[in-house]
């Protein structure tokens, strides 16, 4: 009887500790270029050639019927594609500004490479080489998530071509390294290739939307599970542990102070994403991804930097909050 009781309590627990949720009827396989989905924006492919394999690279090209002269570079996070920007870009072309939104290489419709070595400085490269073929000397950019790590070096190695930075919620405000043990590659591949849609699911609600579901939010949980499903993905999964080694062992924390051009920070004050956080103990985890710690910080490190703090928004204001975020934006942008 002790012994069915515990097996009651264990189950009960269960429940609460892994949350299995309803699977989107509308889930399916997706290709590793996503080829059978479909963005906001006609997508065009550069061709690079990065240690020696040949790879697409996929960017939407946004024109506005009447022009005001300036461009604006979106780039997008880990767990995303350019496609999550469609309603900021129809926001900004609205307002003369042309839209450029590249897919990464290891991305979206972009090209999942068999083997490479990423670095930050290679991302803002292949960005750079959109930027050539459009013939675009001088835009401003934006980085969400760990698009803001890219945002960042970009601006550090191309400071001629940056007219405003803008850093929405990016991730690499803190070092992770210096509280959370390394993990190699292959355990990030092991770790990658158990996801399903339920884990899928409950890490955006939890680290994305701090628990607070919304219906518009279901098609970005789609995009990665229907990944899962495909016979390619264990290639997927191998460039997504790749990319967590690249931003765990490639801060640019301590480079903040050397960005010398407008800047602006907006911050979702509910946002607690950190890298590594279930690797520590709990008193270490709630160290971790403090962003209106952070925001601040980093807002005290960029001289002249504008800081934008949205209460009760987490970790993805375009998408949670979109009038929220698009106002100080704009406002930034015509200043």
């Amino acid at each position: 009887m002790k012994y069915r009781l515990v097996l009651y309590c264990s189950m009960l627990l269960s429940l609460f500790t892994a949350p299995v949720f309803a699977q989107d009827q509308q889930l399916t396989a997706l290709g590793s270029s996503l080829e059978n989905y479909t963005y906001p924006y006609p997508v065009h492919y550069i061709n690079l050639t990065i240690q020696g394999e040949d790879v697409k690279m996929a960017y939407m090209d946004v024109q506005p019927a009447n022009p005001n002269g300036h461009n604006i570079l979106l780039l997008h996070g880990k767990n995303f594609n350019g496609a999550y920007f469609g309603e900021t870009a129809k926001a900004l072309i609205a307002k003369g500004y042309r839209v450029i939104i590249p897919d990464q290489v290891g991305f979206g419709k972009s090209t999942k490479p068999s083997h490479i070595q990423y670095t930050f400085q290679l991302l803002a490269q292949n960005t750079k080489a959109i930027l050539d073929t459009l013939g675009i000397t001088r835009t401003a950019v934006l980085g969400h998530s760990m698009g803001g790590m890219v945002a960042t070096r970009f601006t550090l190695m191309y400071p001629a071509i940056v007219e405003k930075f803008i850093l929405e919620d990016p991730i690499g405000l803190e070092d992770w390294k210096l509280k959370v043990p390394y993990q190699s590659v292959d355990k990030w591949y092991q770790s990658e290739l158990k996801q399903d849609y339920n884990s899928i699911k409950k890490y955006q609600l939890e680290n994305y939307f701090h628990n607070e579901w919304k219906p518009a939010y279901q098609q970005w949980v789609n995009l990665q599970a229907g990944w899962t499903l495909s016979p390619e993905y264990p290639r997927i999964a191998w460039n997504s542990a790749l990319l967590y080694d690249m931003i765990f062992t490639q801060p640019v924390c301590y480079e903040f102070e050397q960005i010398h051009v407008p800047t602006l920070l907006i911050i979702g004050q509910l946002d607690r994403t950190a890298l590594g956080k279930a690797n520590v103990p709990e008193d270490v985890r709630k160290t971790m991804g403090n962003y209106p710690a952070l925001g601040k910080l980093t807002h005290s490190k960029i001289a002249g930097s504008k800081l934008v703090e949205l209460d009760g928004v987490g970790h993805v204001p375009h998408i949670e909050s979109f009038n929220r975020f698009i106002e100080p934006l704009l406002s930034f942008l015509q200043q």
